[in-house]
């Protein structure tokens, strides 16, 4: 009988991943000039299926909003907080976690298309399609259908977070430096208008439909809209560049993390001013509660504060964008923060609830350049080599503090929401200064 050793296992089970990631499929060998060139002829082709893609995935996300319709979902199988914690858990760590520890394969890989479309599919999409099974699953067995829910929503976001680094190099890679923030406004604005229709419709469904019928129909949605925006990106024309030998050669992965901070002063001193700007947002999801708390509000005007902040978001993706394009992301990224900043204050003094209105305007303008150009001015800090570890390092390190972040305003809230959003002023207000006199701008240092 013939054995078969560990290492055979190993190369039995990596090889259909490497088909599938299109690993072992010869690259050609072509010069910058003709590369710049191939990017330019499909600028237009790449700008509007990529768009139309994030508009269908936005869309399909809003039918399953991990702060609105997920909880809601939970809380009619359980009456266990927890759960409902795990959720806002799992949109987190999922995303942000997986990045650092992806990021070395995707950057041996000289195609990045695969991964978000080939191994996105089954990673990210296909466990979306299960949850309309396991909103069904409820009428049998609650306790099974939060099993089944729980066990896919996790591989969707952790998947998502797996081929997060190639889905942002691909945008570098198919977008001029001057133009990834008009995509990336676009995107994001498209997005927005999308998800605030598909929030209407999810309100409708939820009203006229019983449990667990509507969501059924509302995961079915989610589905259908997240493989129309998958048929989309798969449409993109991705220019293929040769891995460069070093980087193949380059598999210590921690050892690369501790070169890059080490030595690359410019992005460590961004990565530190990132990770304090994030800490300072730790007061955002106690925004609502302290408006409704201090002047008590009726629950409606959670409704009223949601459409301000969409707006802002709106408003944030088309401004920004186009000025990161014209002016640079770090300057996009500094009036982001102002905006912030200005926000905690404002709810800080408000002597009325209407000034919360203002409140959600400007923290929609700041979520709306932390998507823009929180995520493409890593991009040019990077040498394109080893663009996937630098999206690693800062987005893992976001995530740890987007995780950790909540946790402490929730302990500085007990003393009071004057306390924490006084402190998430000076926290930003710190960022804002080491941003702006500190931090150095990659794009015209470069230039």
């Amino acid at each position: 009988m013939q054995t078969v050793t560990a290492s055979q296992r190993r190369i039995s089970f990596r090889r259909p991943l490497r088909w599938l990631l299109r690993v072992d499929d010869p690259v050609p060998v072509r010069s910058d000039e003709e590369i710049e060139a191939e990017v330019w002829k499909n600028y237009r082709w790449n700008f509007t299926v990529n768009v139309v893609d994030g508009a269908f995935f936005w869309l399909g996300l809003s039918f399953a909003s991990a702060s609105t319709i997920l909880p809601l979902f939970v809380s009619k199988l359980s009456d266990n907080p927890l759960l409902i914690g795990l959720i806002a858990m799992l949109a987190q760590a999922g995303w942000y976690l997986p990045q650092l520890f992806s990021a070395g394969a995707i950057e041996r890989t000289a195609r990045k298309k695969p991964w978000v479309v080939n191994l996105g599919f089954f990673t990210e999409r296909f466990p979306v399609f299960i949850w309309p099974l396991a909103a069904l699953l409820a009428l049998i067995s609650p306790t099974a259908a939060l099993i089944l829910f729980f066990a896919t929503y996790a591989l969707h976001q952790f998947g998502a977070g797996i081929i997060a680094p190639a889905w942002q190099d691909l945008v570098a890679a198919c977008f001029p430096v001057n133009r990834r923030g008009r995509f990336m406004g676009m995107n994001s604005f498209l997005g927005t208008a999308t998800g605030a229709a598909g929030a209407i419709l999810s309100g409708r469904i939820l009203e006229t439909t019983g449990f667990p019928h509507n969501f059924a129909l509302l995961f079915g949605l989610a589905a259908i809209c997240v493989f129309i925006s998958w048929i989309f990106i798969a449409l993109t024309r991705e220019p293929v560049r040769a891995v460069e030998s070093d980087t193949l050669q380059d598999r210590n992965m921690w050892g690369k993390l501790g070169r890059i901070l080490s030595q690359d002063q410019r992005f460590r001193r961004f990565f530190i001013v990132r990770l304090l700007i994030t800490l300072s947002s730790m007061g955002v999801g106690f925004v609502t509660v302290a408006a409704i708390a201090h002047f008590d509000l009726p629950d409606r005007s959670v409704g009223y504060f949601t459409v301000a902040l969409m707006v802002g978001q709106a408003a944030g993706n088309l401004f920004m964008g186009f000025l990161a394009d014209r002016y640079g992301h770090k300057l996009a990224l500094e009036l982001g923060t102002l905006t912030a900043v200005l926000a905690f204050a404002l709810a800080w003094w408000a002597p009325a609830a209407i000034w919360f209105y203002a409140v959600f305007f400007l923290l929609g303008i700041s979520m709306a350049t932390t998507i823009i150009s929180g995520l493409m001015i890593v991009m040019e800090y990077a040498d394109r080599n080893k663009r996937p570890t630098y999206v690693g390092i800062a987005n893992t390190g976001v995530g740890i503090i987007s995780m950790i972040g909540p946790l402490v305003g929730g302990w500085i809230a007990l003393l009071g929401y004057s306390w924490l959003f006084a402190l998430c002023t000076g926290i930003g207000l710190s960022g804002l200064v080491l941003l702006r006199f500190w931090v150095v701008d990659p794009r015209y240092e470069t230039a």
